[in-house]
């Protein structure tokens, strides 16, 4: 069984792969499967608090994570204004003192023509009643501030629908003659919660607690120039 829920993006959205700097800051066209056990995991503590849900963090680390994005993703290029930490010493009362430093850093920022679907594998129908009180609180995927509204309730169905994809089993495995290869990431088997919480000292370890992961999605390129590119679906 899946439980599907819709998003409308309200923002442009933006989530830097793994291997991206603060420099060169990248975007995937989509949420990954790590973004979305992320978000709801907020949620879940905004809805119980931290205690409530610390022990549920199993159930949302073992979540099978399927997506579904829009017929058109358009991708804006832009170079912006950006302050990172000093590494020198600046010049006493001039204009750069201070312990940040004015750069210029790459962005990316994603338009979602449509809605994004997101389906979760369930383990057991006790499971219904607890993941959609946590899919009704998740107002944002990816990077704070690419906001999303829920279009319509989770609802039930026994198996996922065409549209939706899923990470392979195995690195591998099969790819599509088609589509473009990304890089996104998952929770790890052992990934826990005091790795995830953003107020512990344990750091996420790339490779053990946020493993990367090889999926082609299923779009292409109609067109591109130094300002923009244009994706559409395949499938």
């Amino acid at each position: 069984m899946w439980l599907i829920s819709e998003y409308v993006p309200t923002s442009l959205f933006s989530l830097k792969p793994a291997w991206a700097t603060s420099s060169g800051g990248k975007s995937l066209l989509l949420p990954t499967p790590f973004a979305v056990k992320m978000a709801l995991l907020d949620a879940a503590c905004r809805v119980h608090g931290r205690q409530g849900v610390e022990h549920q963090w199993d159930v949302i680390r073992a979540l099978t994570v399927a997506l579904s994005g829009p017929d058109q993703i358009v991708v804006t290029n832009t170079f912006t204004r950006i302050l990172k930490l000093r590494r020198g010493t600046a010049s006493p009362g001039s204009a750069h003192a201070g312990p940040y430093q004015k750069s210029i850093g790459f962005r990316e920022y994603v338009y979602h023509a449509g809605p994004i679907g997101i389906a979760l594998q369930l383990p057991g129908e006790d499971l219904v009643g607890r993941l959609t009180d946590w899919l009704l609180q998740i107002s944002y995927l990816g990077k704070r501030g690419g906001f999303v509204q829920m279009a319509r309730p989770p609802q039930v169905v026994d198996a996922l629908p065409d549209g939706f994809f899923t990470l392979p089993d195995s690195d591998t495995g099969p790819f599509p003659l088609y589509g473009i290869l990304h890089q996104v990431d998952d929770t790890g088997p052992d990934t826990s919660f005091d790795r995830v919480n953003i107020y512990s000292d344990k750091k996420v370890r790339l490779g053990k607690d946020r493993i990367l992961r090889h999926v082609v999605l299923p779009y292409r390129l109609v067109r591109s120039s130094k300002g923009y590119s244009h994706y559409q679906r395949i499938d």
